[in-house]
């Protein structure tokens, strides 16, 4: 039993930190979509479906690809976006000294 619940703790502290990096990450999407809204708060809103419909989830193997799927998704989005926000410094440094 105590195996069993440190497992399902151990899921649960997992899926709220990566919950809580998704938030964190998408405070830096302010810009709209096509219908006017705000993609930061169309991201959470599918963040926050996403983790509802899989709250139910009891198999430790799902729930880990979930969570692993989940963390390497988050990191590849932050990664690009640095990328971008770096890429767009260099050209705004690049025509300033022109």
């Amino acid at each position: 039993r105590t195996a069993k619940f440190f497992k399902t703790s151990t899921s649960r502290k997992e899926a709220l930190s990566l919950y809580r990096e998704i938030l964190r990450t998408t405070k830096v999407f302010h810009w709209c979509d096509e219908n006017g809204r705000p993609w930061n708060i169309r991201l959470r809103k599918e963040a926050r479906k996403e983790f509802d419909e899989s709250r139910e989830e009891t198999d430790p193997l799902i729930i880990a690809r979930m969570l692993v799927t989940g963390r390497d998704c988050i990191q590849q989005i932050q990664q690009k976006f640095n990328e971008a926000d770096r890429a767009a410094w260099e050209r705004i440094a690049k025509d300033t000294n022109r």
